[in-house]
């Protein structure tokens, strides 16, 4: 090994791995709490130290070189094996600590939550780093091991994966009381088609699931307005901009305040069940493998948990 590696810092790899998640010296500055030239000699004493270039600007944006690719593989498993070691001793000492990272689809993110603070009651001493995104950053995070798991649906078949299905995510279709629909009976996906929808972004995993049941059922809408967030997806539906096909976990309370109603459409819920995912071959934490146990065998707390939404969302049937 060469000698000058052995003079490499916990700290310099932490502010080298900030500078490649964000591709800016002055955002890492800003999260690790120094100042840019802080951050640039820290980045120069690497780069004297490997013998090569990490970054290089083309335009006004910052590429990692091959050498900062081969360092940043190396020091995210110096960083995960420290981890680790944390949760081991700790796991020794008779508690579990350390801190789960989870990236989310936005679809997820107001039950998972309630199944994390499940989870901590077993083990009160972790923490939890949630971050939520579409469908498309969470395929990027996996590519880029940014996380302990992620939670998804519509895992994809075309990476290494492995993936553990835990609960099923019912989409339906949901219209303000007002709505000339809402005084149906019995509606089909065909009955919704004259009327506006409001569609989530390219890179939803919510729009990529309904596109493609819409076509296997030969639905076609057309006229749609594109909104970028659930939450906002929700209020444009209350607005009366349109009709959506949302998660039902999205719109619980507001299907139980009445400010929504789940139109009776006989195609749907359409189904798809949420997955805890990580790559093939990753080495999981302990509190990562400790987490993936507890909905593994927990399935009683979940199903209560996911009542729980139920009840909220149709109040008389409980």
């Amino acid at each position: 090994m060469r000698k000058s590696l052995m003079r490499l810092t916990l700290r310099q790899l932490q502010i080298f791995r900030a500078v490649c998640e964000h591709r800016s010296y002055s955002r890492a500055a800003e999260e690790m709490a120094l100042t840019q030239p802080a951050v640039s000699l820290q980045i120069r004493q690497l780069e004297e130290l490997l013998g090569q270039p990490l970054f290089e600007y083309i335009g006004k944006k910052l590429y990692l070189t091959d050498a900062a690719q081969a360092l940043k593989q190396a020091g995210e498993d110096i960083l995960d094996r420290l981890g680790s070691l944390d949760m081991q001793l700790s796991d020794l000492q008779g508690s579990l600590q350390g801190q789960l990272t989870l990236a989310v689809e936005s679809s997820a993110q107001y039950f998972m939550p309630h199944l994390f603070a499940a989870f901590k009651r077993q083990h009160p001493e972790v923490g939890l780093q949630l971050t939520v995104v579409n469908r498309a950053q969470v395929i990027k995070r996996l590519n880029d091991n940014r996380d302990d798991l992620v939670i998804m649906a519509l895992v994809p078949q075309d990476m290494a994966l492995e993936f553990l299905p835990f609960l099923n995510n019912p989409i339906v279709a949901v219209a303000p009381p007002e709505h000339p629909l809402c005084r149906a009976a019995k509606l089909s996906l065909q009955d919704l088609q004259p009327y506006p929808l409001l569609v989530r972004e390219p890179g939803s995993g919510t729009r990529k699931a309904c596109e493609e049941y819409f076509q296997q059922k030969r639905a076609h809408f057309a006229q749609t307005l594109e909104v970028t967030s659930l939450d906002a997806m929700r209020e444009c539906a209350i607005a009366g901009l349109g009709l959506a096909i949302l998660p039902r976990h999205a719109v619980s309370q507001q299907l139980a305040q009445g400010a929504l109603l789940e139109l009776p459409v006989e195609e749907l819920p359409l189904y798809r069940s949420w997955c805890a995912v990580h790559a093939r071959g990753k080495h999981l934490s302990p509190v990562a493998q400790a987490f993936l146990a507890f909905i593994r065998d927990e399935r009683a707390q979940i199903s209560a948990l996911a009542r729980r939404f139920a009840d909220a969302a149709h109040p008389s049937a409980g």
